[in-house]
């Protein structure tokens, strides 16, 4: 919940509480959320700043690096990852988890390009044409003792320093993962079918280790944002890459779509709303464009449903603190104090 100066106005107006509770309580908020992320100045430069630091070494990494040898890549990067640890010890002294957090984050997405320079030193690197460059680019095996080792040393981290922004790069190298492993189980050259499903079932344990750790840290801060973000990514494109010409396969893919809906709205997360919303219309359109395409009562019959949905919204409203005190009476105790951290 949002609280604003104006919110505390009207509660000031309404008599609830004096001018002054009002001012103290808004002060006390401020300080309360002020190292939380939020969309503000301050908050947006220390972002930029990060994602321009992560980028250089990640995404941006150029062809000249490879000049230094594998040798050199391993020193310049423990370079890297010493000063990165110095400044988010330096941040988190001075209580400044965000900036402390983007600086650990930032030592993590330095694993990959020291663990290409120690293959690359050790003259086990399997191929002299790939080169870390790629790393972004394109799907293949040689990457995988590069996201094992990123994801060992962002675990150690993130135990360690305990940041939630510290789980995006070991949430985006288990998305690496899911399909670069494709490759190992098709040596011989992986087909899209392959790929989607590896991707799926692999995205959809994702976002079950999203929900585990979403129980675990409950009453503490959001870890499990960037596994749920990368998991549903992973799960939904893979479903969606499924090719089919069963319109019973087709109808299955959408209820998928709507259950994804209600556990978004049921876990107050807005990727499985936003994916499965998607997903929804991708079926309406195929009806639209194949099924009904000549007939001229479809768009009438859809309108009736959405209206009927907007009907079941307002049914909804009416009776949600029942069915919800109902609802939440059979749950177990960890989900349910879960939903109740997140009102």
């Amino acid at each position: 919940m949002e609280v604003t100066k104006a919110s505390l106005q009207r509660a000031v107006s309404s008599g609830i509480i004096s001018q002054h509770q009002a001012e103290s309580l808004y002060h006390f908020l401020q300080a309360d959320i002020s190292q939380t992320p939020k969309f503000s100045f301050t908050h947006i430069l220390y972002y930029l700043g990060g994602l321009i630091a992560i980028g250089a070494m990640t995404l941006f990494m150029t062809l000249g690096w490879e000049e230094f040898g594998g040798a050199g890549i391993v020193l310049i990067a423990c370079i890297y990852a010493i000063v990165g640890i110095m400044l988010a010890n330096r941040m988190a002294n001075k209580n400044l988890p965000i900036p402390a957090g983007i600086c650990a984050t930032f030592v993590i997405c330095i694993t990959p390009i020291a663990t290409y320079g120690i293959q690359q030193w050790l003259g086990v690197w399997p191929e002299e044409e790939v080169v870390y460059k790629q790393y972004h680019l394109y799907v293949k095996w040689h990457w995988l003792y590069i996201e094992l080792a990123t994801l060992a040393v962002g675990i150690v981290l993130a135990w360690f320093y305990r940041y939630p922004f510290m789980v995006m790069p070991i949430a985006v190298t288990l998305w690496y993962l899911t399909m670069d492993l494709t490759s190992v189980l098709e040596p011989n050259g992986y087909t899209w079918e392959l790929r989607s499903l590896v991707s799926m079932y692999l995205g959809l344990l994702m976002t079950l280790l999203a929900f585990w750790t979403d129980i675990r840290s409950r009453t503490s801060a959001d870890y499990a944002f960037w596994l749920y973000l990368f998991g549903v990514i992973a799960f939904w494109g893979g479903l969606s890459s499924q090719d089919s010409d069963s319109e019973w396969s087709k109808f299955m893919y959408f209820t998928i779509n709507m259950v994804m809906i209600g556990v978004g709205a049921l876990l107050v997360r807005r990727v499985f709303v936003i994916f499965g919303g998607i997903g929804c219309c991708i079926y309406l359109g195929h009806l639209a464009s194949n099924v009904f395409k000549d007939s001229w009562l479809f768009p009438i019959a859809l309108t009736a449903i959405g209206l009927l949905v907007v009907y079941l919204g307002i049914l909804w409203q009416k009776h949600e603190s029942v069915i919800t005190r109902k609802a939440r009476s059979i749950m177990p105790t960890a989900l349910r104090e879960l939903l109740d951290a997140k009102q």
